[in-house]
């Protein structure tokens, strides 16, 4: 079963990667570095699932199902006028959020 809390949907084939560097510069949280030959995934625990990565990647070498994860909750909390402290995921360092307790 899926644990959101430990693993994330984002799926990188560098087999596919043309060394564009889109995904490195697009990341908010540095999920990918660049690399010699290819991008380096480098905190994959980090990601949130927001999708730019892979809406950026020009050869479909990067997967994430986008809507899950602390973008969601942030977007969620953010339309319903909330503050991040009372969404579901809380985004907080705690460990146990969505975005707390992980280790790079």
């Amino acid at each position: 079963m899926f644990d959101s809390y430990r693993e994330t949907t984002l799926r990188y084939y560098p087999e596919r990667c043309i060394n564009c560097r889109y995904c490195s510069r697009v990341c908010p949280h540095g999920v990918f570095a660049e690399g010699k030959e290819r991008a380096r995934l480098v905190r994959p625990a980090s990601c949130m699932e927001c999708g730019a990565c892979a809406l950026n990647c020009p050869v479909q070498a990067i997967e994430v199902q986008s809507g899950v994860g602390c973008a969601a909750a942030m977007i969620q909390a953010a339309l319903a006028g909330r503050d991040m402290d009372s969404a579901e995921c809380g985004c907080s360092d705690t460990p146990g959020s969505c975005c707390g307790g992980r280790k790079d």
